[in-house]
């Protein structure tokens, strides 16, 4: 009698993700400086049948998605919509059965999307280079919530690399390594505001941006001189905000690669101070987080992190500064900068 055939166990993890610098650029082609993180969602189970039945430990109903899935924005639950976004671009060849777990927070700001979108599309048999996955991602995401968003959150699960942070041009859609010093510490502080693109005014300031481009030219190339030619008061602030934060986001780049915590967290204390008053996308718990961790001996510099509107803000610290990042608020962690996504498939012992 032949052997039966071996079950083959997949397990594919995905990191989340902490922006340190360059907030509400990638959209207009600009700079950012994101690192992977060790909070991430892992997907384990096995390939087969005609659809993606997922549980998970966070949500009380389980993503039930047949293959041929294309309205990814209708399927309930919410969670298993970006399941289905995922499925609709990849169409794998066979469904899958498993379990979701993830220790990225959602509504934080720490992409929980971008990483359960990458997780899924590993363990449905996505091989390919990162770059490819991390688009894949980005589009699984824009099926499933109807936001805009732009590549940073996948590209960096897709790209992370231990101990550094990524570079991150998004017209070339390329990137360089920023070595995170081992004198410092990277902490995160949620404000206590959970926050949603897609009921947030993300498309809005999108928008925005695409009027200020269509009259000074790509924000990723504009000058200051430039963006003082713009007549319209709220489309000026909004460039202004990409325009410098490009900027700063070249400063800590340079500092952080020196060494030089002072500089660089001086660059996400004005980082903060243009996204709240030129992007305007701060609310008074991001800022009153700032104010306490930059109140803290060893604190260097704090900003919000991500989309804004609630979700999280990063500090970057002397080693050991914070003790419990959970004092503030009762929900924090001290980040590592982690790998980026990646899968391995097993036999069970005994098969």
């Amino acid at each position: 009698m032949p052997e039966p055939e071996s079950v083959v166990e997949v397990r594919a993890f995905a990191p989340g993700r902490v922006n340190l610098i360059g907030d509400h650029t990638d959209h207009a082609g600009g700079l950012a400086l994101p690192m992977a993180v060790d909070l991430g969602t892992t997907v384990t189970g096995r390939r087969g049948g005609a659809q993606v039945h997922l549980v998970s430990t966070a949500e009380d109903a389980p993503a039930d998605v047949p293959l041929t899935v294309t309205a990814a924005e209708r399927v309930e639950p919410a969670w298993a919509r970006y399941v289905a976004g995922v499925v609709a671009e990849l169409r794998p060849r066979a469904g899958f059965e498993g379990r979701v777990d993830s220790t990225v927070p959602v509504g934080a700001g720490l992409s929980s999307s971008a990483a359960l979108e990458l997780a899924v599309a590993l363990a449905l048999g996505f091989d390919g280079p990162a770059l490819d996955l991390a688009r894949l991602g980005r589009r699984a995401e824009r099926r499933a919530s109807g936001v805009p968003c732009g590549l940073m959150d996948q590209l960096t699960s897709a790209c992370g690399v231990a101990g550094h942070a990524l570079l991150v041009d998004f017209t070339a859609e390329s990137f360089t390594l920023v070595p995170v010093p081992v004198s410092a510490d990277v902490v995160v502080v949620h404000s206590g505001v959970s926050r949603a693109l897609a009921g947030s005014r993300y498309a809005e300031r999108q928008a925005q941006c695409r009027a200020a481009a269509a009259v000074i030219g790509p924000l990723a190339e504009a000058t200051s001189a430039d963006v003082a030619t713009l007549r319209d008061p709220v489309l000026q602030r909004r460039a202004r905000h990409v325009v410098t934060e490009n900027a700063r986001v070249r400063a800590m780049a340079t500092a952080l690669g020196a060494g030089d915590l002072a500089a660089a967290g001086a660059a996400m204390l004005e980082s903060h101070a243009s996204l709240r008053h030129d992007f305007e996308v701060s609310v008074p718990a991001l800022d009153r987080a700032v104010e306490q961790l930059m109140a803290q001996p060893g604190v260097v510099g704090a900003r919000l992190t991500g989309a804004g509107f609630g979700g999280c803000v990063v500090a970057l610290t002397e080693r050991g500064a914070v003790a419990d990042p959970r004092a503030l608020t009762g929900r924090g962690w001290r980040v590592q900068a982690s790998g980026g996504a990646h899968v391995e498939t097993s036999a069970p012992p005994g098969r």
